[in-house]
C-alpha cells in the first residue's frame, strides 16, 4: 500500500462531517476536514430538538465542532473539493478548487444538500427566515402566527395538515396545483384550512418583515410565514469521478430529490466510500446527521484495523524471523531465546548518545526502559546515579545484574521485569533513557514511550534515541517498515503546550560493524527534553 498523507479525508465540515472528524480524531486517526465554510443552515437564527444545545446558533454549534476536532488533531481546511479518484497503489487523491490535493486511504463525504426552490420571487432571500420548510425545526417559532403553504406537488395537502398543528391560521396556495378533491379536500375543511387558488407571483416585505402573498389576479393575503417544499438535491459533484451518482430519494411514491445510496453505516458501493448526513438522506435533522457521522467513524476506523491486521499478518508471514520467527512468541519469549543464543548480545559499552548527553547531567534518579545486559545503567550509577533499570527479558536481567556486582555499583541499580506494553514501573526520574526502543515481537512503542514522558520529574530529561533507518549493507530491505523521524516521535508523545522545552532534535549518522566486520553506518535519531518546572 502506498503512504497517504492521511488516514481519512472528510469532505464537508458540518454535523455530520465534524462528529466523524471527532471520532476518528479520538480513535488516533490523522484527519482532515475540507469544508466550504457555506453550511445549509447558515441562514436559520438558531437549530432546535438537539437535545443539550436547543436554540444555538449553526455558526456558534460548528465553531464548537471544530474546536472540539482540532482538538484531538483533526485539521480543518477551508476550501472546495472538487474531484475525487482512487490511486493505484491503494486510497484516494482529493483534488481543491486551488487546484491542490490531499491523499487518505479513506473517504467520507458529508457535503449535504442543495435546497433547490420553487421559481417565486422573493423566496430565496426569505429562506430561513420567513420561508421554511421543516415545522420541526421551526414550526415552535411560528407558532399561532398566519403560515402560508406553497403548493409545488402532490405532497402540499399533507405537508398544510402537518403544519396546522403549529397554528389554527394555515392557508394553501395552490399556486396553478390541481385543486383538491375528495378526502384531500374534506380533510383541509375539517382542520380549518383555508385553500386559495391562483398562481403566486412573489411575496409581499414591509420593513425587512415577510407580510403577504402577491397573487397573479393581484390579491395580496397576509401571511407571516411561508412553507414551501424544495426538491433536495445532494451536493455529490466530488463523488462523480468514483463512478457514485445520486438516485432519487421517494417519499409516499413521491421523488423528494436525490441522495448517496449507501448501508446503514454509511458505506457506499465504492470501497474505502462512506457518506453521511444529508448527503445520504434528505430528510435527515442536525442531530440525526451527528449520529450518522459516528456511525460512519466507527465503519471507518473498523475498516482500516481489520486492513492493517491483514498486513501485519502478510508481512509477518513474508519475514517470519523478523517477527519471531514461525513462533508467536510474546515479549518475554522472543527476548530470552535472544539473549539465550550467546553470552553476549551487545558490546558491554554504553550507548554513545547516552555517554554524550548525560555526561553533564547532575546526578539523581534514572529510569533505564530496554536495559538490555546493562551496560547503560552501570554507566549511570558508576557516576552516582540511582537507576531503575527494566527490560522484558529476565535472561539480560540476570546477566546485568552480575556486571553491575563486578563493577561495584548493585546496590546502586534495581534491575526490573517489565513487558512495557503491560506494566511500567512507579515513580518519577530526574532522566528517563530510552534507547533503541525497538522489537521484532509486539510493542506498542509509541504508548511506551508516552508513558516514559509522564515518568519524568519536573526539570527532568527525557532522552530517546531509535534508528532512522536499515544499516549501510541492507538496502531498503524491508519498504513497508517505518523509522519515525524525531518530529514523528515528538508528535507522538502528545505533550502538553508549554510543558516541555526541546533541547535536542536531530538525526546522526555513526560507524556500525559489518556482519563481515568490515565498517558500515547506520543514522539513529535522538530527542532530548526537559520537563519544565512551573
Amino acid at each position: 500500500m502506498m503512504k497517504t498523507q492521511y488516514d481519512v479525508i472528510v469532505v464537508g465540515g458540518g454535523a455530520a462531517g465534524l462528529s466523524g472528524a471527532l471520532t476518528l480524531a479520538r480513535a488516533r486517526r490523522s484527519v482532515l476536514v475540507i469544508d466550504s465554510g457555506l453550511p445549509r443552515n447558515a441562514p436559520a437564527s438558531g437549530m432546535h430538538n438537539y437535545l443539550g444545545r436547543e436554540g444555538i446558533a449553526p455558526s456558534e454549534f460548528l465553531a464548537i465542532g471544530r474546536e472540539e476536532a482540532a482538538s484531538y488533531g483533526a485539521e480543518i481546511v477551508t476550501g472546495v473539493a472538487v474531484t475525487a479518484e482512487r490511486l493505484d497503489g491503494g486510497g484516494f487523491r482529493v483534488e481543491l478548487e486551488d487546484g491542490t490535493t490531499r491523499t487518505a486511504a479513506r473517504l467520507l463525504v458529508t457535503t449535504g444538500l442543495v435546497d433547490e426552490l420553487p421559481e417565486v420571487a422573493g423566496l430565496a432571500e426569505r429562506w430561513g427566515r420567513e420561508v421554511l420548510h421543516c415545522p420541526y425545526c421551526h414550526g415552535y417559532e411560528v407558532r399561532d402566527r398566519r403560515i402560508g403553504v406553497l403548493a409545488s406537488g402532490p405532497m402540499a395537502v399533507r405537508q398544510a395538515l402537518l403544519w396546522r398543528q403549529w397554528s389554527d391560521r394555515v392557508t394553501l396556495f395552490l399556486n396553478d396545483v390541481p385543486s383538491p378533491t375528495g378526502e384531500d379536500l374534506e380533510q383541509l375543511a375539517a382542520r380549518d384550512i383555508a385553500v386559495v387558488g391562483g398562481k403566486v407571483t412573489g411575496l409581499e416585505v414591509t420593513d425587512d418583515a415577510l407580510t403577504g402573498v402577491n397573487l397573479a389576479d393581484g390579491r395580496v393575503v397576509p401571511v407571516e410565514a411561508v412553507v414551501v417544499a424544495p426538491r433536495f438535491t445532494a451536493r455529490a459533484g466530488v463523488l462523480a469521478g468514483l463512478g457514485l451518482e445520486p438516485v432519487d430519494h421517494e417519499m409516499a411514491g413521491h421523488v423528494l430529490g436525490s441522495h448517496i445510496a449507501a448501508d446503514p453505516t454509511g458505506a457506499t458501493e465504492v470501497p474505502g466510500v462512506w457518506v453521511a448526513g444529508n448527503v445520504a438522506n434528505v430528510a435527515e435533522v442536525v442531530i440525526g446527521s451527528v449520529a450518522a457521522g459516528v456511525k460512519a467513524a466507527g465503519a471507518i476506523n473498523a475498516d482500516l484495523v481489520a486492513e492493517e491486521t491483514r498486513e501485519a499478518v502478510a508481512a509477518r508471514r513474508t519475514h517470519p524471523a523478523e517477527h519471531g520467527g514461525t513462533q508467536v512468541l510474546g515479549g518475554e519469549e522472543f527476548w530470552d531465546a535472544r539473549y539465550s543464543e550467546s553470552d553476549r548480545v551487545w558490546s558491554g559499552n554504553p550507548n554513545d548518545i547516552l555517554v554524550r548527553e548525560a555526561a553533564d547531567l547532575p546526578p539523581g534518579t534514572a529510569l533505564d526502559l530496554g536495559c538490555g545486559e546493562g551496560a547503560d545503567a552501570i554507566w549511570l550509577a558508576g557516576r552516582g546515579w540511582r537507576v531503575t533499570a527494566v527490560d522484558v527479558s529476565g535472561v539480560a536481567l540476570e546477566r546485568a545484574a552480575r556486571q553491575a556486582a563486578e563493577a561495584g555499583v548493585a546496590d546502586r541499580v534495581d534491575w526490573q521485569r517489565h513487558d512495557l506494553g503491560r506494566s511500567f514501573p512507579e515513580g518519577v526520574y530526574d532522566l528517563v533513557s530510552a534507547h533503541f526502543l525497538h522489537s521484532y515481537a509486539e510493542l506498542p512503542r509509541e504508548r511506551v514511550l508516552r508513558r516514559a514522558a509522564e515518568a519524568v520529574a519536573p526539570g527532568g530529561v527525557l532522552l530517546i534515541v531509535g534508528h532512522a533507518g536499515f544499516p549501510s549493507w541492507e538496502e531498503n530491505p524491508h519498504p513497508d517498515v517505518h523509522f519515525p523521524t524525531p518530529q514523528e516521535v515528538l508528535r507522538s508523545l502528545e505533550l502538553r503546550d508549554g510543558a516541555w522545552q526541546v533541547e535536542l532534535a536531530e538525526e546522526h549518522e555513526r560507524v556500525q560493524t559489518r556482519p563481515d566486520g568490515t565498517p558500515g553506518t547506520r543514522t539513529d535519531n535522538v530527542l532530548r527534553l526537559r520537563r519544565r518546572t512551573g
